[in-house]
C-alpha cells in the first residue's frame, strides 16, 4: 500500500466518525457558512500581488515535523503583511498536524483567501470547508473520478467557493469541467512524494487558458518564480520552504523582498 493509499483509506474513517460528531445541520449553522467568500482569481490576477499561496503546515509524511512552535497567528498574518496574495491551511490532522480549527482561526485574523489544503473526498467536506471560513476548496485527481470532481466542484460552486484541480500528469487534465477555477501542478508526486519542478513547465502549455495556473511544491527561489511566471503560472504555492525555518513569517518577508528587488 502506497503512502497516499494510506491517507486516503485514514481519511475515510476519519470521515465516517465526524459525519457522526457534527452532521450537515450542525455545520450550516455555523458563522462561516453564510460569509461572503473572497474571490482566489481577483487575488492572483492582481498586477500588484506577488501570486504567493503561503501556507501553513506544521508536519508532512516526507519530512515529519516541520515547525512544532510556530502559531498559527503570528505566521498567517506575519504572511499577509509580507504580500502574501493568498492563505493555505493543512486541516488533516494524522499526516499534516493542522485541524479545522486552523483553518478558522486562520479566517477570524486575516483578509485575503484562503484554500483549505485536505483531502476532499465527500460532499460533507465541501460544506464543511465552507462553514469553517474556506474560500477555495483542493480536488486531487489522483484520488477521485471524474464524476466525483465534477459533482463536488459543482457543490463547491452552488457555495461560493472556488476550486483548484490538482493533478500531476496530462492525462489527468481530461477531469476538467466549468465548476472548476484553477489548475493546480503539484511538483510532488504523491505516490513517492518525490519533487520534480519541471512537473510544472512541461504542463503549463497544455493547460486550457480559461484555467489559472498554479504551481505547488517544491518552489525554492525568487528565480524559480519568475521561470514559472514566464510559462504562464499566476499562482504558487508555498509552505515548507517556510515552515522550516524557526521564525517562518520573517523568513517569508524576506523572500518577498529578493523577490521584488528581482523584478
Amino acid at each position: 500500500m502506497t503512502l497516499l493509499e494510506k491517507i486516503i483509506e485514514h481519511k475515510q474513517r476519519e470521515l465516517s466518525g465526524r459525519m457522526e460528531t457534527a452532521p450537515l445541520e450542525d455545520l450550516r449553522k455555523l458563522p462561516g457558512y453564510d460569509r461572503k467568500t473572497v474571490s482566489l482569481t481577483r487575488a492572483l490576477l492582481d498586477p500588484e500581488g506577488t501570486g504567493i499561496i503561503a501556507e501553513f503546515k506544521r508536519k508532512s509524511p516526507s519530512r515529519g515535523v516541520l515547525n512544532q512552535d510556530a502559531t498559527i497567528e503570528e505566521v498567517t498574518t506575519g504572511y499577509f503583511r509580507a504580500g502574501a496574495s493568498a492563505l493555505s491551511v493543512l486541516t488533516d490532522k494524522e499526516f499534516f498536524g493542522g485541524s479545522a480549527e486552523d483553518l478558522m482561526r486562520t479566517r477570524e485574523i486575516n483578509p485575503i483567501p484562503i484554500l483549505r489544503k485536505d483531502f476532499i473526498l465527500h460532499e460533507y467536506q465541501v460544506v464543511e470547508s465552507k462553514a469553517i471560513g474556506a474560500d477555495v476548496i483542493l480536488l486531487i485527481a489522483a484520488v477521485l473520478d471524474r464524476d466525483s470532481i465534477n459533482r463536488l466542484a459543482a457543490l463547491a460552486r452552488s457555495l461560493q467557493l472556488q476550486v483548484i484541480l490538482e493533478i500531476h500528469e496530462e492525462s489527468e487534465l481530461k477531469m476538467l469541467n466549468e465548476h472548476i477555477s484553477a489548475v493546480g501542478v503539484n511538483n510532488r508526486d504523491l505516490r513517492d512524494f518525490s519533487v520534480d519542478t519541471d512537473r510544472s513547465v512541461k504542463l503549463a502549455p497544455l493547460i486550457p487558458g480559461e484555467f489559472l495556473k498554479i504551481s505547488e511544491s517544491g518552489i525554492h527561489s525568487p528565480l524559480a518564480i519568475q521561470q514559472l511566471r514566464s510559462c504562464g503560472y499566476n499562482g504558487f504555492l508555498m509552505g515548507e520552504r517556510f515552515m522550516r525555518e524557526p521564525d517562518p513569517a520573517t523568513a517569508f518577508a524576506a523572500f518577498i523582498k529578493q523577490l521584488i528587488q528581482n523584478l
